[in-house]
């Protein structure tokens, strides 16, 4: 399989698979492909792995897509302005937040996983329940904003406000620390606590918060004012 990940901060994913080869998406996530590439959504690790998709934010069914009589092409997007970024799974395990799995190629298994102390699911913006990528063969992700790839070594600590954390491997230490003192919580406008980093691994953050970004246009969004509740802008005949 090839990939060429396409755009600037709108981005996709077009992968070349050669006859024989799958690659398995988010429901909803294809863009466009070639006229020979078969289509068929299926429950990949059967009902029990479809409902801890669902547990993630993903979709029941996955969306395999095939070429037939030959190679073809297909291609993914996001739904959040964002970059696409690969990571290779093969010999390692990799934990990402809920909702950036895009797609992959059919070796890569997906799971849930659980963070591991309940301060750090019920504060760390990203909840209790991560992926799990394994097996063997590439995934792509999709974050918010921009990305930044930062390899920790042992020990090493980064600290990141937390809905920022897209993914890190397995071995990397996941927890939640209050910002500051009283004065920094009441007035730094960081908020209350900061996801703690602990190497080594690979840690892959974004730069914009998809929550933060919603609140942010809310003002901005048009609204009945007239008390009628049929919604905001209205163009006359």
């Amino acid at each position: 399989m090839k990939h060429e990940i396409i755009g600037d901060n709108l981005q996709m994913v077009k992968l070349t698979l050669s006859e024989g080869e799958k690659v398995n998406a988010e429901a909803g996530a294809m863009v466009n492909m070639s006229g020979n590439m078969q289509m068929d959504s299926h429950l990949k690790g059967g009902l029990l792995g479809g409902l801890k998709r669902v547990l993630t934010s993903e979709s029941l069914f996955l969306t395999e897509f095939t070429p037939r009589g030959g190679g073809g092409f297909v291609s993914f997007a996001g739904n959040v302005p964002g970059r696409i970024f690969p990571i290779d799974v093969t010999d390692r395990e990799f934990l990402a937040q809920k909702d950036a799995y895009l797609c992959s190629e059919e070796g890569v298994h997906l799971d849930i996983a659980f963070t591991r102390k309940i301060r750090s699911g019920f504060l760390g913006g990203e909840g209790f329940i991560l992926q799990r990528l394994t097996g063997s063969g590439t995934t792509f992700l999709h974050c918010c904003g921009d990305i930044v790839e930062m390899d920790l070594a042992a020990g090493e600590v980064v600290k990141v406000e937390t809905g920022l954390v897209v993914g890190f491997d397995a071995t990397v230490n996941y927890s939640i620390q209050m910002a500051g003192g009283v004065k920094t919580v009441l007035f730094g406008g960081e908020g209350l606590f900061l996801t703690t980093l602990t190497g080594p691994g690979k840690v892959i953050l974004q730069s914009m918060d998809i929550a933060k970004l919603a609140s942010s246009l809310i003002p901005f969004l048009p609204h009945d004012t007239s008390g009628s509740g049929s919604g905001g802008f209205k163009i006359g005949i």
